[in-house]
């Protein structure tokens, strides 16, 4: 396609102006007409989160994203790119500070260019959707960033402070016909979020008391936790007056879209010199320890734990069985439970603890605590208790089983010698005949008893002994 390259080419082309949110609207529109996916990569949100947007969207609304940390917000603001145009015209002007309209340019230097220069000789270029958004995260964001100030360099080459050139425009007027978003509102300075107040209802910028009206055109998002957002003098309340449509994001609701949603975020290849088989019980005692950590009364419920904690963890559990595969040779490299004793370099510092509720205990024993529960809950769900007893009996009269993640596979069918055949239960979890995916459905029918208090353990630097 031949763009214009020159006004009088941009008129004859037919193309017509629109704001950022009618231009939105728009493209919004013929998305739900032809069915397309609104928001590819996101997920559990079908049914509560997208129709809020979609509605706000439609309200041609600024929106603020409230939720805990982990839940897509910086990922959907980021998506609304897809509903601007491909591209869109502006002047080309290497003094303008903005991306004038150029039918409708906002600068005086615009306003000049279109009065005295002929059509055919007013340059013009396209902006593409990409570069149409920026975000900002308001700790340590002055007004100068955002806003704008009188630039003293331009003053000490002679401009004069009544002229519009002797300003320097911050990153909101800057973009002008585009989309601007702000992180963690609440930590942004309060003479910042006064001068926010125009712009979000006026759409006016005022610079030092510079006597200046420049019509922005964008869309204004924000982002939040709602602890820090509802805290009484974090969010000036004329602020959240002028904010059209907050949506409120979860977690999800349900472990299998957890479990989607880690899977497509980790992008761990399974395949190559040392392919992995990751059993479904482990990915689910994975995202089980993220859903307990939600629920611990010694996690700070305030903060939330983000979706990151699952990735992470899944992340380290399939590098732990790809080294164990790559040094004892065996494929596929199977996680265990025994893998889940590296979780601490992926884990520690993503939980905030309850300082009333920790009781002095660590980090470490926190989340030994998480680790244990989540086992026990994927573990009562797919072992009855018929049949458990009689395991127990069997540790009673003295049998030790040892594990460890750096146990070849080949020696776990050895210690099973020992068990009775009420032992086949384990297999249940897991059905195959692979040495590796069997020794790892032994480690969480070994670690479910011990959960459910049926054997005791000992663990050091890896090796795991079962015991009565």
């Amino acid at each position: 396609m031949n763009r214009p390259t020159n006004l009088a080419e941009l008129r004859e082309s037919g193309w017509k102006s629109k704001t950022v949110k009618r231009e939105i609207y728009d493209n919004l529109m013929q998305a739900l007409q032809t069915g397309d996916e609104l928001f590819p990569g996101i997920v559990g949100y079908d049914d509560t989160v997208i129709p809020d947007i979609v509605l706000a969207l439609l309200s041609e609304h600024d929106m603020l994203f409230l939720g805990e940390k982990g839940q897509a917000k910086s990922r959907i603001m980021r998506l609304l790119i897809r509903f601007l145009d491909p591209e869109i015209p502006y002047l080309d002007i290497p003094e303008s500070p903005v991306h004038d309209d150029p039918y409708q340019p906002i600068t005086s230097i615009g306003k000049k260019c279109i009065a005295n220069t002929p059509e055919h000789e007013v340059p013009i270029a396209w902006w593409s959707r990409e570069d149409r958004y920026a975000e900002r995260l308001a700790p340590g964001t002055k007004f100068a960033d955002v806003i704008g100030e009188i630039d003293p360099a331009k003053l000490a080459h002679g401009e004069s402070m009544s002229a519009e050139s002797a300003l320097h425009f911050g990153l909101i007027p800057r973009m002008h016909r585009g989309i601007f978003a702000m992180n963690e509102l609440p930590e942004l300075d309060e003479l910042v979020q006064v001068g926010l107040f125009n712009i979000l209802e006026e759409r006016d910028v005022q610079i030092r008391g510079y006597p200046i009206r420049f019509d922005l055109d964008m869309l204004i998002l924000f982002s939040s936790n709602p602890s820090t957002f509802n805290r009484s003098g974090k969010v000036i309340p004329q602020l959240k007056d002028r904010i059209g449509s907050v949506i409120h994001t979860h977690y999800p609701r349900d472990r299998s879209l957890g479990i989607e949603i880690m899977e497509q975020e980790a992008s761990v290849e399974l395949e190559g010199q040392v392919p992995v088989v990751v059993p479904y019980f482990m990915r689910e005692i994975i995202e089980q320890i993220t859903v307990a950590a939600r629920a611990s009364k010694y996690v700070d419920h305030d903060s939330g734990v983000s979706a990151r904690f699952s990735i992470a963890n899944y992340r380290m559990m399939v590098a732990a069985a790809r080294r164990r595969g790559a040094v004892l040779n065996e494929k596929p490299a199977v996680p265990r439970i025994s893998d889940l004793g590296h979780l601490y370099s992926s884990s520690l510092g993503k939980l905030e603890l309850d300082l009333m509720g920790a009781n002095q205990m660590s980090e470490r024993q926190v989340l030994d605590a998480i680790i244990a529960k989540a086992i026990q809950d994927v573990f009562q769900e797919y072992i009855v208790e018929h049949g458990l007893a009689e395991i127990g009996e069997i540790f009673a009269q003295g049998i030790k089983i040892e594990v460890g993640d750096m146990l070849p596979s080949s020696q776990y069918a050895e210690r099973l010698k020992r068990v009775p055949p009420v032992w086949d239960k384990a297999f249940e979890v897991n059905a195959s005949g692979d040495e590796s995916i069997r020794a790892s459905c032994i480690e969480f029918v070994l670690a479910g008893l011990y959960a459910n208090s049926k054997i005791s353990r000992s663990q050091d630097h890896g090796r795991i002994v079962y015991e009565t």
